[in-house]
């Protein structure tokens, strides 16, 4: 089944593709392709991770600064076969 996600960036809503073989998840695929560094991103949860003791903590730290970063409304649309 063939994956997509919809997601807004800077007000601009956009579509793309997504294929775990390239992506960890849907945030990482967004930010590469309008060409954001993740590096002190990673840096950072990775210190959120092991401070926190929940995922909520980490889940709080991504929407906030995917938000900083200008994207919102980051969601998977997947495609029905039935409906071609």
């Amino acid at each position: 089944m063939a994956v997509r996600i919809t997601y807004k960036f800077k007000g601009k809503a956009k579509e793309i593709n997504f294929a775990y073989d390239k992506f960890h998840d849907i945030y990482e695929a967004v930010a590469a392709e309008e060409g954001v560094d993740l590096t002190r991103y990673h840096m950072m949860e990775q210190q959120v991770e092991m401070t926190s003791k929940g995922s909520s903590a980490v889940r709080d730290f991504r929407n906030k600064e995917f938000a900083r970063f200008g994207f919102s409304d980051i969601y998977y649309i997947k495609d029905d076969p039935k409906a071609r």
